[in-house]
């Protein structure tokens, strides 16, 4: 598979990597987006004020997009109108860590559980080093969407500080007791393949599909 990478810093060149190691030929796309035409699937891991003009040039060379830049949240209804009367191809995510979309799966879990007992309280903690921009993070929020489905929960918070890994919490606290469910990043790897195991299954159709949605079909879970 040919695989077009916007974007070339940490997460780019990693992908870069792997890609390579499972086979696949990838091309860097220059700033004017040379290199796009051809390729199967391309896979963007920019920033946040590129992502409406990223989305519009791959729809433009008919290719699908794996989309793992965050912090577009507030245009993604204007973005998913792009790529569908396009008749085009995305799968986004607040994270592509294959850990982390296992891990929403199981605060769901416990959320449904929670919520039959009233006097536990919900909350979402998240950490990350002081380089990363936004706060609360994609995923601290994907996290709240997902918990509140069940019960409610107040705002996220935030730290950022030194190099600390992403870190998630999800806790219900009670006046006897506290359970805490946590999620740690250990390197980008887990990111990098998942956004690679999107890019191999988005290949060939189109729409709009969230990652978290539709993990369970591309790890057949």
């Amino acid at each position: 598979m040919k695989i077009a990478l916007i974007g070339y810093g940490e997460m780019g060149k990693l992908v870069h990597r792997l890609a390579e190691e499972k086979g696949h030929e990838v091309f860097v796309v220059s700033k004017d987006m040379a290199g796009l035409q051809g390729c199967d699937v391309a896979i963007d891991f920019t920033v946040a004020d590129a992502v409406q003009r990223n989305v519009e040039a791959c729809g433009a060379a008919g290719v699908p997009l794996v989309e793992g830049t965050t912090g577009w949240n507030d245009k993604r209804s204007e973005i998913e109108r792009i790529v569908r009367d396009g008749n085009g191809a995305m799968v986004y995510g607040a994270n592509f860590s294959i850990g982390v979309n296992l891990f929403y799966k199981i605060g769901e879990f416990a959320a449904e559980l929670f919520a039959k007992f009233p006097e536990y309280e919900a909350f979402i903690e998240e950490q990350h080093h002081s380089r990363k921009k936004d706060a609360p993070s994609g995923t601290a929020l994907k996290l709240k969407e997902i918990v509140s489905r069940h019960v409610e929960v107040g705002d996220v918070a935030s730290t950022r500080a030194g190099n600390i890994p992403g870190t998630h919490r999800i806790g219900f606290d009670g006046p006897a007791d506290q359970i805490t469910l946590v999620h740690t990043a250990r390197s980008r790897d887990g990111f990098a393949l998942g956004a690679l195991m999107a890019a191999e299954w988005i290949a060939g159709k189109n729409g709009v599909f969230e990652f978290s949605e539709i993990i369970g079909d591309i790890i057949k879970v």
